[in-house]
């Protein structure tokens, strides 16, 4: 009989739902606890987080610029640079954004690895301009 995979990474639950029995906050676990961490991190703005600045990808700050070659370079850069610094669970393979004229919005996708598990993740971001 195969043993269960053993919980190595785990995080709150960021939609903050509630345990239907106990009552508790539900967690994520493992490749959903890491994949929820590259997203919240590519939310961030700098600033944001109290008691630590740093933290922060700046990636709104390119949504009103036009969409060329250097800044779609530049998105992808700082993109690169957030998770590399901020999550060392994950192993960066890479990053690609992409514009979508007629809805206004830009995909990021970011494929990574994550320490002690053979299958890489990819995770797909949609930004939208709010204004």
């Amino acid at each position: 009989m195969p043993q269960p995979k053993e919980e190595i990474f785990s995080d709150i639950d960021m939609s903050f739902t509630a345990h239907p029995i106990t009552g508790f906050l539900t967690k994520k676990t493992n490749r959903q606890a890491v994949r929820q961490s590259v997203k919240s991190l590519i939310l961030t703005e700098a600033y944001e987080r109290p008691f630590q600045p740093l933290i922060g990808c700046g990636i709104r700050n390119y949504l009103f610029e036009p969409f060329t070659s250097l800044t779609k370079k530049l998105m992808e850069d700082s993109i690169e640079e957030t998770i590399n610094n901020f999550e060392p669970r994950a192993d960066l393979i890479a990053v690609q954004v992409e514009e979508y004229q007629e809805t206004h919005t830009l995909a990021v996708s970011v494929a990574f690895m994550i320490q002690n598990d053979p299958d890489p993740v990819i995770l797909d971001v949609i930004l939208e301009r709010v204004r």
